[in-house]
């Protein structure tokens, strides 16, 4: 791997918005037909043709222009180029198929493209709200280009948890989790899409995000948004560098949160 600098990562996020841009229009215009829809794992593991197509016009822009670097894909995997010096790219096509399938207003495309040290730029957007969450290693969050920060509670009284299952099913420890935020005045939410999350975290509309599983796919970009719109992130790293050397899916439990809160939720989970 390298790092990235300062042109190389202009470069990239301007590629990133581009796309982020073409995926929302291809996610509002096209509601799927019975016959472009089909599931994966199981019968709660949803895949559309939406999907598809824009995993694969990502890979092939990114392909054109950046062809030293890899691709992680939500619906086809990895493309490593053969140098292992080069950079990768993590994308989510769609995340939050099953509300998507449904009708259901709330699902993101997201992009991260990391480098030796990590993380370097992201971006998430909502097509429904028409928002674009964007980050780039120490320069902050935006959200339609305006600078964002995350929540600066103290307390969990009054706020909101962002959370999701693991597919279909909860993680160990959620259920007591919901029960004791609840006991301290905390409603926990369910969007369905975990960058959707992490980007509203960002953006000051939740106190913290817990999740049970972190796949660098689904997360990276939103991690990077959350981490810098000033949020604290515990747990599962998402993507620490030995991670992006090997593009392995690892997963564990990951809690991002305003400062002041970290250290309460992590107690909670323990």
């Amino acid at each position: 791997m390298t790092r990235l600098d300062d042109q190389e990562i202009a470069s990239a996020m301007r590629a990133a918005e581009e796309l982020a841009r073409y995926a929302s229009e291809r996610i509002i215009t096209h509601r799927p037909v019975a016959s472009e829809i089909w599931t994966k794992a199981n019968e709660a593991d949803w895949v559309t043709a939406v999907d598809l197509e824009i995993e694969q016009h990502v890979r092939r822009e990114l392909g054109r222009w950046f062809p030293h670097h890899g691709v992680v894909g939500e619906e086809f995997g990895a493309l490593n180029p053969t140098d292992a010096k080069r950079c990768r790219w993590f994308c989510d096509p769609i995340d939050g198929t099953t509300n998507f399938v449904h009708g259901l207003p709330l699902a993101s495309f997201s992009l991260a493209l990391a480098d030796e040290e990590g993380l370097a730029i992201g971006v998430v957007v909502d097509p429904y709200r028409d928002e674009l969450f964007s980050a780039v290693r120490g320069e902050g969050a935006r959200l339609n280009g305006s600078p964002i920060q995350c929540s600066d509670a103290q307390s969990l009284v009054g706020g909101i948890v962002l959370s999701e299952q693991t597919g279909a099913r909860s993680w160990d420890g959620m259920f007591e989790m919901i029960r004791s935020l609840g006991d301290r005045q905390c409603v926990t939410h369910f969007l369905g899409s975990s960058a959707l999350s992490l980007a509203n975290f960002g953006a000051g509309r939740a106190s913290a995000v817990v999740l049970g599983a972190a796949n660098p796919i689904d997360i990276a970009a939103g991690l990077i948004v959350a981490r810098e719109s000033g949020g604290v992130a515990r747990g599962a790293p998402g993507l620490d560098p030995a991670l992006v050397v090997d593009g392995s899916l690892q997963h564990g439990a990951l809690i991002v949160g305003a400062r002041g809160l970290v250290d309460d939720l992590a107690s909670i989970l323990a």
